[in-house]
């Protein structure tokens, strides 16, 4: 029987085509007014999850 995908994590990542899961920085709704510069600016961008997370959130999406 094939997996079903897991929407809500399909939302939230992208599978990059060499296989990296990209995500969008935590925090960034609010209580950002008192963050400097440097970290509102890190937070725009996306980054590349760690290993472990990796694995799981490719196998709900069912690209594993």
């Amino acid at each position: 029987m094939k997996i079903k995908t897991k929407k809500a994590v399909a939302k939230r990542i992208k599978i990059t085509k060499t296989g990296k899961v990209i995500a969008r920085k935590t925090g960034q709704d609010h209580f950002n007014a008192r963050e400097s510069g440097n970290v509102t600016r890190q937070k725009r961008k996306d980054s590349s999850v760690s290993g472990g997370y990796q694995k799981m959130a490719k196998r709900q999406i069912g690209n594993l």
